[in-house]
């Protein structure tokens, strides 16, 4: 079980990879790769958000930022998606993600975005 444990984690450290929102705190990269489903979505606060939201799977949520430079494409409530390398960011001591100009967001439904 241990090595089973072990292989598990040392895949999810590997660059590129989708790890579960839970564990994104663990991971030893200032960006991850994240698949969920679109939560909810909030008023942008300032100018310069494009969109802000939770992200889910079934380990956890997290917040997630689009910023209007990222030229992102815009996500819907409930939209299945994966969002690759994205930054993490702390506040308050707890982890989110916010799409940068080398962030990519994948649509399980709509296909491919890049």
């Amino acid at each position: 079980v241990d090595a089973a444990v072990e292989v598990m984690e040392a895949e999810w450290m590997s660059e590129g990879a989708v790890v579960p929102i839970s564990r994104i705190e663990d991971i030893p990269r200032s960006e991850v790769s994240i698949s969920g489903v679109v939560e909810v979505l909030w008023e942008p606060r300032h100018p310069s958000i494009s969109q802000v939201g939770l992200i889910a799977d079934e380990s956890g949520r997290t917040k997630f930022t689009s910023w209007v430079r990222s030229d992102a494409p815009i996500v819907e409530e409930g939209d299945e998606v994966v969002l690759r390398d994205v930054a993490k960011n702390w506040y308050e001591r707890r982890c989110s993600v916010a799409l940068t100009g080398w962030s990519e967001i994948v649509f399980d439904e709509r296909g491919q975005w890049w």
